[in-house]
């Protein structure tokens, strides 16, 4: 028996096995982690994908991050943020359609209307749908009232990606004015509030080593993240890192297997977590969300932002869908995953599992951390 087999077949993987598995670059090599990943997600979590009704709805952000099309100083960006009628109507429809989770995302702002706007938000998406709706925000960086503000409103997840778990990583990506250790206490702050936490990185960055992501896999076990999604890095013609990688297009299938081994020994390191198959996925291979799922991904985020605000919701070029209404995309997404042998967890709110468990464990992470 090989190495990579051994750690296979280990019960429980060693910290020390997390970066030869994301090393595992052969197609047979990488077959095996692959397989061995959705053989535990179809143990711990079964063949059902939960959809996250998704609403991008604003642009608007008072970030400068190096990467992301939408950062502050993008001049060619048209800025938009829709109107609570329209995010309001799209809520109503996927409650209709069976949808257990909607996600409000947007660029990232702390102003007292914009926290207005989130409060009442979710206050009036949890009333049109009797509370059966769960909410997740993804809207960056906020102080601890307004965190505890949206919590009490009925917003219960918080998706908050660190991009990386190295701080000097993070520091090359970023100008001087953000802060690593900000966002990773926001994460510890989310999380003693009570949310579902939910965090990510991006994979294949310049400059990045297996040995970093194995590390970020433990960060998510140590901040106690219980939905995680990434994507692969993917440059963005308006930003500063437009460049990073030279001739994109050859590294596109290296770009993707990372990604997916990511996934799949995220999935083994900690079996009973959300895993988001992500549409940066689907940007590198016409069935990269499919190829997620069947690397032990098990939430996928349907966009319902009107198409005609999408194209300026770009944070990577080559989105993939930005002119598919909310009816199209379901229905095709329901097509890929019936192809898969998998369902959709249509009417179910798709609660993490280990959140479930700690829960129910009555003790903060111990009996499932």
């Amino acid at each position: 028996m090989n190495r990579l087999d051994t750690i296979l077949d280990k019960d429980r993987l060693d910290p020390d096995d997390l970066a030869v598995l994301l090393g595992a670059d052969t197609p047979a090599k990488q077959a095996s982690v692959l397989d061995a990943a959705y053989a535990v997600k179809i143990r711990e979590v079964g063949p059902v994908v939960y959809f996250r009704g998704l609403f991008e709805l604003s642009n608007l952000c008072s970030k400068d991050c190096l990467y992301c099309g939408i950062r502050r100083s993008n001049q060619k960006l048209e800025r938009y943020t829709i109107p609570i009628d329209e995010i309001l109507s799209g809520a109503r429809w996927a409650w209709e359609q069976g949808y257990g989770s909607v996600v409000l995302q947007s660029g990232e702002r702390s102003d007292p209307a914009f926290v207005d706007l989130i409060t009442e938000l979710v206050t009036k998406i949890r009333a049109l749908s009797h509370d059966q709706l769960a909410i997740t925000l993804s809207v960056g960086e906020q102080s601890e009232e307004t965190y505890r503000t949206w919590f009490k409103s009925g917003a219960e997840r918080y998706l908050l990606r660190i991009e990386t778990s190295d701080p000097e990583l993070y520091r090359r990506l970023h100008p001087a004015d953000h802060s690593w250790e900000r966002r990773r206490d926001c994460l510890r702050l989310l999380h003693s509030i009570g949310y579902q936490l939910g965090s990510g990185v991006m994979i294949g960055l310049p400059g990045q080593s297996v040995e970093q992501l194995a590390r970020d896999i433990l960060f998510f076990e140590q901040e106690r993240v219980v939905m995680i999604g990434m994507g692969p890095f993917i440059p963005h013609a308006d930003t500063p890192l437009r460049d990073a990688i030279r001739n994109f297009a050859w590294k596109r299938h290296a770009q993707l297997a990372l990604a997916l081994r990511t996934i799949a020994v995220t999935r083994l390191y900690l079996p009973d977590v959300n895993i988001a198959a992500a549409t940066a996925l689907q940007a590198l291979a016409p069935n990269g969300r499919e190829q997620g799922l069947m690397a032990g991904a098990n939430v996928i985020m349907p966009n319902l932002t009107d198409p005609k605000y999408r194209s300026a919701y770009q944070l990577y070029d080559g989105k993939p869908c930005v002119d598919e209404s909310a009816t199209q995309c379901r229905g095709c997404l329901e097509g890929r995953i019936a192809s898969l042998g998998e369902t959709i967890g249509f009417g179910q709110r798709g609660d993490s599992r280990r959140f479930l468990r700690r829960n129910a464990a009555g003790a903060d992470g111990a009996a499932s951390c």
